[in-house]
C-alpha cells in the first residue's frame, strides 16, 4: 500500500509541475537506484515493465520505470517531443526521488536521450548502460538500407527494391525516412530473434496476454512532432560517449548479435568505447535483449555491478 502510496504521491506532484509521467518504481529504495529510458520516439516502457522491470530489481536494484512526456502512458498533448523536454522529465524524476545520482539503462533510441543527457548532466548520472541502444543513426539506416537492397536483390524481389528506392529518395533528417527504414528492417525480421527459446516465448506470451500490453500505446505524432521541434535529429553520439567516459562515468554495452539494425563495424566501434570488460554481445537475441535473451541480460548487470 505504501509503495502504491508513493507513486501516486509521484505522479500527482509530477503533474502540479506542468509534467504528467507515468512513474513506476520496483525494489528496496536503498539498492543502486536504475532508471530506464525507453525506445521511441513514440515507444513506452511498458514490454521492459512488463517483462523484466522487477527481476531487475530482485537482484539488488531501484529500479523506476516511467513513459516520457507525451509518449506511451504519459498524456501531454503540449508535449514538444525534444531531447531538452526529456532530461527536464528526468530531472524531475531524480528530484522528487530524491536521488542524486543514478545508472541509466537506455534501450535503443533511449540510448541517445541518456547519452545526451549524461553529457549535460554528467553529475547526475554513476554510470550508462547501452541495451541495444542507438548511437549513430545514419550509419543504420545506412546498413538497413544496403542490407536488404542486397536480401531484395538476391531474391528478385521488385517491390521490395521499388519501396527501398522510395525510402533512399527521402530526406534523411526527416520522420518519413527514419520510419521508411525501420518499416523496411521490421519486414525483414531485423527485430526478431532468429530462434526463440521457450523461456522468450513464454515472456512474449505472457505479456501479450497481461495488462501492460493493454497499454502499450503508440502517439503516432511523436517522430513527427520530434522531426520538427528537434534539431538534433539524426546524430552520432560516440563523440558525446567518449567525452563521458573522459569524464569518470563508466560505459556498459549489452548487444544481441542477431540485432539486424546495427552492422558489424558499429558493434566494434561501441566496444572500443565501452571497453572489452564492459561490453557483452548475446547470441541467439536481436534488439530486445532482455526479453530474448533475459537471464543472461539480468546476469551480465549483476556480474557488472555486484
Amino acid at each position: 500500500m505504501k509503495h502504491l502510496l508513493l507513486i501516486f504521491i509521484l505522479t500527482i506532484s509530477l503533474f502540479a509541475n506542468g509534467q504528467n509521467l507515468y512513474i513506476k518504481t520496483y525494489g528496496n529504495t536503498k539498492d543502486k537506484a536504475v532508471v530506464f529510458v525507453h525506445g521511441g520516439p513514440s515507444g513506452n516502457s511498458t514490454l521492459f515493465e512488463g517483462t523484466t522491470a522487477q527481476k531487475l530489481a530482485d537482484t539488488g536494484f531501484y529500479v523506476i520505470v516511467y513513459d516520457r512526456r507525451g509518449e506511451g502512458r504519459s498524456t501531454d498533448l503540449n508535449a514538444k517531443f525534444t531531447y531538452e523536454e526529456a532530461f527536464q522529465d528526468l530531472n524531475s524524476i531524480l528530484k522528487e526521488n530524491h536521488l542524486q545520482q543514478v545508472i541509466l539503462l537506455a534501450h535503443s533510441f533511449g540510448g541517445l536521450v541518456a547519452t545526451l543527457y549524461a553529457e549535460k548532466y554528467p553529475q547526475n548520472v554513476s554510470s550508462l548502460i547501452l541495451a541495444g541502444a542507438l548511437f549513430s543513426q545514419q550509419e543504420t539506416y545506412d546498413h538497413i538500407l544496403n542490407s536488404v537492397t542486397k536480401t531484395a536483390t538476391d531474391k528478385s524481389n521488385s517491390n521490395q527494391l521499388n519501396k527501398i528506392s522510395a525510402v533512399e529518395n527521402l530526406n534523411k533528417n526527416s520522420a518519413e525516412y527514419r520510419k521508411g527504414c525501420f518499416d523496411l528492417a521490421g519486414e525483414n525480421n531485423y527485430f526478431k530473434m532468429p530462434n526463440p527459446t521457450e523461456a522468450s516465448k513464454k515472456l512474449y506470451s505472457d505479456y501479450e496476454a497481461g495488462e501492460f500490453f493493454k497499454t502499450n500505446i503508440r502517439n503516432k505524432n511523436a517522430p513527427l512532432l520530434f522531426y520538427q521541434n528537434e534539431k538534433q535529429n539524426n546524430i552520432d553520439s560516440r563523440p558525446f560517449l567518449k567525452k563521458i567516459k573522459a569524464a569518470g562515468i563508466p560505459i556498459y554495452a549489452i548487444y544481441g548479435k542477431e540485432d539486424g539494425i546495427f552492422s558489424n563495424a558499429q558493434i566494434s566501434s561501441i566496444k572500443s568505447i565501452a571497453g572489452e570488460n564492459h561490453f557483452a554481445l548475446f547470441e541467439n537475441c536481436s534488439h530486445y535483449l532482455f526479453v530474448d535473451q533475459q537471464n543472461q541480460f539480468l546476469s551480465q548487470i549483476k556480474k557488472w555491478y555486484k
